[in-house]
């Protein structure tokens, strides 16, 4: 579960919502003037997150390299297609 609470209900309430996410795993979303300022997630999850990221990232790399040598207008082309056909097979 996902709750949500500003900033100053997190600074007077740390302990309890460490426990929450702890004990419960529920995941806690902050916010500061009714926008989002940071998560308190479970470490396992973030670890998870990372590990997603980095992979995530990693692609992007290769996707890049692989795509160095290809014009701009091209490659564009090319995603656009694949845009249309993804949205209307």
């Amino acid at each position: 579960m996902i709750n949500e609470v500003n900033a100053v209900t997190f600074r007077q309430n740390l302990g309890d919502m460490l426990n929450q996410m702890q004990y419960r795993h529920d995941s806690i979303l902050i916010k500061k003037d009714g926008k989002p300022l940071a998560a308190l997630i479970d470490a396992q999850l973030f670890e998870r997150i990372c590990r997603f990221k980095e992979r995530f990232d990693n692609l992007s790399e290769k996707i890049a390299e692989a795509y160095t040598k290809v014009p701009p207008e091209e490659g564009m082309t090319e995603i656009d297609a694949i845009i249309r056909d993804t949205r209307h097979p």
